[in-house]
């Protein structure tokens, strides 16, 4: 088959009609790319206006998607089960089978939710927090313990848990491993981070929370957050963007 050539007086060069056409077809890719963002953009802008940024006190963390703050952003501006509510210049998160616990920092980039318990007594919420319902996990790695109810205080190689003990009771965290005295019974086998221990006295240790969002692409790490343009009006989240060889596919 014969081909047509086209001569580039400038540059010198030949180049087939089918380089030609592959030319402009990257030019298009790239003009859609940019029309795509730009678009996306403006409607970030718009969707901002409507979803403000909030802020408990002057301290506290940015409240934004998948945050939202009760009572001063719309629903729309975050996902069911991320609410967070302004109470005393303080973040508070609710949990049902807890209750409120303090909302020291949220860290978007690593998705990060810490918490401070308010009674000051993590093992509290570690025994009784119930994850399964939440969009949340622990951000650290679990381990298998026991929480043990004891008539009479062990052996100084076992850490009493103080703020769950009484006079008459003496709680204790221990490996799941290890053989129950006959002194105590099991209260709860569970995966925590950590036993207890008397030298962590912050109780901010080990409530540090993750999250994720089945279904949807982490396209917030490339680009940021964003929000695109529905028949329904502003949907937050990304649509599913992937490039390939300079292309944009839209899935």
């Amino acid at each position: 088959m014969r081909k047509i050539f086209l001569c580039d007086l400038y540059r010198g060069e030949i180049r087939t009609s089918q380089t030609v056409v592959s030319s402009l077809l990257q030019t298009m890719d790239a003009f859609m790319f940019f029309t795509l963002f730009s678009s996306m953009f403006l409607t970030i802008n718009a969707f901002e206006s409507k979803c403000p940024l909030v802020k408990c006190s002057h301290g506290g963390p940015d409240i934004r998607f998948p945050f939202r703050a009760l009572g001063q952003q719309p629903q729309h501006c975050g996902n069911p089960g991320f609410e967070l509510v302004c109470r005393d210049n303080t973040t508070m998160i609710h949990f049902p089978t807890y209750g409120p616990l303090v909302v020291k920092s949220i860290s978007y980039d690593i998705r990060k939710l810490s918490l401070l318990d308010p009674k000051s007594c993590v093992h509290e919420v570690f025994l009784n927090l119930n994850l399964s319902s939440t969009p949340f996990q622990y951000y650290y790695l679990l381990k298998n313990f026991i929480y043990l109810n004891c008539s009479t205080r062990l052996s100084p190689s076992f850490d009493e848990v103080s703020c769950l003990s009484g006079s008459r009771h003496h709680v204790y965290t221990v490996e799941s491993s290890l053989p129950i005295p006959v002194s105590c019974r099991p209260l709860k086998a569970i995966p925590i981070p950590f036993s207890y221990s008397p030298y962590l006295a912050d109780n901010s240790f080990g409530l540090g929370l993750t999250w994720s969002m089945p279904g949807r692409k982490d396209f917030e790490e490339q680009v940021g957050s964003c929000v695109f343009q529905s028949k329904a009006g502003p949907k937050s989240g990304c649509p599913n963007i992937t490039l390939d060889k300079g292309k944009v596919i839209i899935f």
